[in-house]
């Protein structure tokens, strides 16, 4: 069953990560296939069942989390922090470059890396090319931020450990919470060093009502003017994450209450309300029958005992010494790891080897949840070939792969150790 279970998962992971097959398609057929070879025949079908009623809630999650977000965007939400902020940065490199990092934390809240993208390039890259700043610092600085903030439940990587550890979002963000504040706090420090560099070699910048007016037409951003319902927006966003964060309301019921609230008021009418569905549908049904089709492959792999069969094979090839330590080096190498893994095949691939073999070291499989969000498809998405968000960013700054992995990566390495010394001195991740 072990040698099954390897050769499953490492069919899985070349075929994702050569693009043969879509994900989708690699969850539902390749568990099938191994489990019919593994003698296994119509018990499958509750194997399947269980799994995907395990991922349902944070399949929900997920869904109503686009729909919320993307209402909120497109009404304006973060537009008048954006304003404020490029007129509080005005012709100073350093407050610019600081304003980029303060701007992405906040767009960034959507979970989506390639909107979050899309939102903070189109509103800063006029700025950095009007004033002959360095478009390479931009990318590093938004890259950055975006990939700190993947961490949110919401977000992609977390969503996917909460699939293959059938675990609360509650689990497995609150306890990073303090981690990633720190992780925000050295993005704005490095968004600081690179803006000193920027006001050195650029000095201070002419950026005069009329230059400002100039920007603010090309980003459409013309006053700092509070878009319709702005208050009650930001009230219901607010009390959403804190509602989250102290985990009253499970997380798929609170979405789905949010987003049913936030409709009704901005969009009266019913035919506005299905507009707005509509225009966020795609998204919302790409990202949750996708982690539908996880549950499958879950399943199987819980179902058969697969799983367990490679733990214990696993287990027997780590030394003692090194077994207790699994949850540092797993985040230690989670970062570097998102260059290799896709997230779909480290979270759904790798992940389930490793939490099950910390379980046979007597470590909460959690820990090593908790570990490996500290960087893998967080810290590293931003940098890896192997996310397609990431080719958004670049194409719309016309800087390449090579030049953005040479200036960011070290900056990114640093946020994942400084998260995971934070982790460590605050008992989240054990030594």
């Amino acid at each position: 069953m072990a040698i099954l279970g390897f050769l499953m998962i490492g069919i899985f992971l070349l075929l994702v990560m050569t693009n043969r097959v879509s994900v989708l398609i690699a969850f539902i057929i390749i568990p099938i296939v191994f489990a019919l070879i593994a003698g296994f025949g119509m018990e499958m079908g509750e194997m399947m069942l269980a799994g995907i009623i395990k991922v349902a809630p944070t399949a929900i999650m997920i869904g109503f989390s686009i729909l919320y977000f993307g209402l909120m965007i497109d009404k304006g939400l973060f537009d008048p922090m954006i304003s404020t902020l490029l007129r509080f940065a005005k012709g100073d490199p350093l407050k610019i470059v600081v304003a980029t990092a303060i701007i992405t934390l906040i767009v960034a809240l959507d979970g989506d890396g390639s909107a979050t993208f899309m939102i903070t390039m189109t509103a800063l890259l006029p700025v950095y090319k009007r004033l002959k700043m360095n478009i390479v610092v931009l990318v590093g600085v938004v890259a950055l931020g975006a990939g700190v903030m993947n961490i949110i439940p919401w977000g992609g990587p977390l969503a996917r450990a909460l699939v293959t550890l059938d675990a609360e979002a509650s689990e497995l963000f609150n306890p990073l919470i303090i981690p990633m504040l720190a992780g925000m706090i050295w993005v704005v420090f490095v968004a600081f060093i690179f803006g000193k560099k920027e006001r050195k070699r650029l000095g201070m910048l002419s950026f005069n009502g009329q230059v400002y007016a100039e920007l603010a037409a090309s980003i459409e951003i013309k006053e700092v003017k509070l878009p319709k319902l702005f208050w009650f927006n930001l009230l219901l966003s607010v009390l959403l994450i804190t509602v989250l964060i102290i985990d009253i309301i499970p997380p798929s019921v609170l979405f789905m209450i949010a987003f049913a609230i936030a409709l009704l008021v901005n969009c009266r009418d019913v035919k506005s309300q299905q507009e707005q569905f509509a225009s966020h549908a795609t998204s919302m049904v790409s990202v949750v029958s996708t982690i539908f089709a996880a549950g499958i492959f879950t399943g199987i792999l819980t179902g058969t005992k697969m799983i367990e069969a490679m733990a214990l094979t696993t287990v027997s090839i780590i030394p003692d010494w090194l077994g207790s330590h699994l949850p540092v080096v797993v985040a230690v190498l989670s970062m570097p790891l998102s260059l290799v893994f896709s997230p779909d095949a480290f979270y759904y691939g790798v992940l389930p080897i490793l939490s099950e073999t910390a379980v046979n070291f007597g470590i909460d499989p959690l820990v090593i949840g908790k570990a490996a969000l500290l960087g893998n498809g967080t810290t590293g998405f931003s940098l890896s070939p192997l996310n397609p968000s990431v080719f958004v960013l670049l194409g719309l700054s016309g800087v390449s792969l090579g030049q953005h992995q040479k200036h960011t990566f070290v900056w990114a390495f640093g946020s994942t150790i400084v998260m995971t010394i934070v982790a460590l001195l605050i008992g989240v991740i054990p030594f």
